[in-house]
């Protein structure tokens, strides 16, 4: 009798590198690994990570290359809707698992797959994620979740591991990364706490340069198209250089605490430098060339996609909606942001664009205006103020009477 097939998501990392010996060795299974790149590896780092695979006793392994993908359908929407998580978090890892459950899905199906399996645990996000997007796009098919199943923790899958003779370097084993082109999610014993922080060391990219650097940012219609004097065709590229320039001073750490879908808080470390200086510049951008009213309702339409998306619910159609709107705000968000660099901080100084509603030639703010004068702010803020006047007038006789 054949073996039955599983696709497994796999990264190289402990847990996955957990799933795919517990599903060949202990269950028999020909097992087809399927890494999907968000922007997070190198060529090298594709071909050790398949090299690995391999080693590991997979039958197949497949590279899918997904980052283009990622943020035109998206990223950019999320740069347009200035999204944040709690304030906090440009959803990194909660985006990108998605697109790499949409790719684990579609692979299944061109093999025909008896299962698909991931390494997510019982506690987390990621595993909704993951198993949603299969139920929408696979349903029927098998979902196999060892480290959730077997309620592993991360001491004893490196005992398995080592009970069958794998090699890996396991104080790196200590910290779950996850890299993309949105940011990198680092979680340790320390996110586990609540008063603890991570080392410095646990983060990917160290502090290599101090003094300050700045830099200015080009946005067209909300995306980011240019770095100082040098333009780019894909805003990818402009992302993964802003990335390089910004990381070298560590900037973007922080610890996001959120609401996990499952209904727990939960702590996770990330490293974002061009998501958090896109997203802070282009918000800037936007206070100087939306309306007031653009600006209300692209803050709660930005930040209700946000939730939905973290939440795994990306191919749920009233999205597609939001998008819409989030990119029609779009048509006026053009122009430079200027940023300093500085070790572990970035501060935005300003902004230039033809669309500046700042504009000198309609008056200055705190000095003078020239669509209106004194007296027309007199009558203005009588009309104004008038409706709560009677409100207080008749509950000021009620109250006495």
């Amino acid at each position: 009798m054949s073996k039955k097939t599983v696709v497994l998501a796999y990264s190289g990392g402990l847990d996955t590198s957990f799933c795919v010996k517990y599903l060949s060795a202990d269950k028999g299974y020909d097992v087809h690994s399927v890494l999907v790149d968000t922007g997070g590896f190198s060529a090298k780092e594709l071909k050790d990570v398949e090299k690995r695979a391999y080693s590991m006793g997979v039958s197949h392994h497949e590279t899918v290359l997904t980052t283009n993908d990622f943020y035109q359908n998206c990223i950019r929407f999320m740069i347009y809707g200035n999204t944040l998580r709690n304030n906090t978090y440009p959803l990194s890892v909660s985006a990108e698992r998605v697109f790499q459950a949409k790719s684990i899905a579609e692979y299944a199906k061109k093999v025909g797959a008896d299962a698909v399996a991931h390494g997510s645990t019982g506690a987390g996000n990621d595993q909704v994620r993951f198993d949603m997007i299969f139920h929408i796009m696979i349903p029927g098919v098998e979902i196999i979740t060892p480290i959730r199943d077997l309620k592993l923790s991360r001491e004893a899958e490196i005992e398995y591991l080592k009970s069958k003779g794998v090699e890996m370097d396991w104080s790196k084993a200590q910290y779950s990364i996850n890299q993309g082109i949105w940011g990198t999610s680092v979680g340790g014993k320390e996110t586990l706490t609540s008063d603890q922080y991570l080392p410095n060391d646990a983060f990917p990219s160290q502090c290599k340069k101090s003094g300050e650097q700045i830099i200015k940012l080009k946005f067209k219609k909300g995306e980011l198209v240019g770095l100082d004097n040098e333009s780019f065709k894909n805003p990818v590229q402009a992302i993964q250089k802003l990335n390089t320039i910004a990381s070298a001073y560590a900037i973007g750490r922080d610890i996001h605490v959120g609401d996990t879908i499952i209904g727990i808080k939960g702590r996770v470390g990330f490293e974002a430098a061009a998501p958090l200086i896109i997203i802070k510049a282009h918000h800037l951008l936007e206070k100087h060339v939306l309306t007031k009213w653009q600006q209300y309702w692209k803050e709660q339409l930005g930040s209700w996609y946000g939730m939905l998306v973290h939440e795994g619910q990306f191919m749920e159609p009233v999205l597609r909606n939001v998008e819409k709107f989030l990119e029609d705000t779009q048509q006026h968000v053009s122009g430079e942001v200027i940023v300093k660099l500085e070790p572990f901080r970035f501060t935005l100084q300003g902004i230039k664009s033809p669309f500046d509603l700042m504009s000198s030639e309609f008056g200055t703010y705190g000095e003078m205006h020239k669509g209106f004068t004194g007296e027309d702010v007199k009558g203005f803020s009588k009309i104004l103020s008038n409706q709560v006047m009677i409100y207080n007038k008749v509950k000021e006789k009620n109250e006495q009477g």
